[in-house]
């Protein structure tokens, strides 16, 4: 029979598993329950009431999160010419035409690689090794982009991509257990209304059924989405 130790027994002695807590209450009780060692990130779990085999009632989207997640990503973008300049002033870890032919001989030091569309044909050749690592740029994502500039500066500031898994559940990062109550509170308010203007029409009933909001190690805290609703 599985058992939680002491620490995680007093973490959840602090929340009220029943209980659906304001946003900020949420928040609080969050980072006060956290006790791991290292910095946790802080992530939120919505239940939709969408059917995601059916096309027409994916949920998936961006966001730029107000305070970033809390983590430094490496930008791979893979375009050509003056575009590549444009990348390398925006901040971009890596850029070049190059890097094709790298990631085909295995290389894969990046986090995000943001492409414009005259290079997706080649890059549509490394599907398999990009795809199941959701390396592969997407236009839905705004990683095929002309304007390589925004999409870096956007991805280094806190954009992070969210898509419903098969089971009705989107899952985000929204910072790290040492950001204040307000910079988790404004990114999970930026999280949740972008999730609501995410709603499929052909979503019927209920959208938003529940959310959850924990660290790495502690307990869910259950969020009050009636105001979602």
């Amino acid at each position: 029979m599985r058992t939680h130790g002491k620490k995680f027994a007093a973490a959840v002695a602090k929340v009220d598993r029943a209980r659906e807590y304001p946003l900020a209450d949420a928040v609080k009780l969050v980072k006060g329950a956290g006790f791991a060692k290292f910095n946790e990130t802080v992530d939120v779990a919505v239940r939709l009431g969408v059917d995601p085999r059916h096309a027409d009632q994916v949920v998936r989207g961006t966001v730029v999160l107000p305070h970033g997640t809390g983590k430094s990503v490496r930008v791979l973008v893979i375009t050509q010419g003056e575009k590549t300049k444009e990348a390398e002033a925006a901040g971009a870890d890596f850029a070049g035409i190059e890097y094709v032919q790298k990631l085909k001989d295995g290389w894969l030091e990046c986090d995000v690689i943001v492409a414009t569309p005259d290079v997706m044909g080649q890059l549509g050749q490394l599907g398999r090794i990009l795809g199941p690592r959701g390396l592969m740029p997407n236009p839905k994502a705004g990683t095929v982009t002309l304007d390589v500039a925004r999409a870096v500066r956007e991805i280094k500031a806190g954009k992070i991509e969210f898509r419903v898994d098969k089971t009705g559940n989107v899952h985000a990062p929204v910072g790290k257990i040492n950001f204040s109550e307000q910079q988790l509170a404004e990114n999970l308010q930026a999280f949740m209304e972008t999730i609501v203007r995410a709603k499929p029409a052909a979503a019927k009933g209920q959208y938003i059924r529940s959310a959850t909001v924990s660290s790495t190690m502690g307990p869910g805290v259950r969020l009050d989405t009636a105001v979602y609703r």
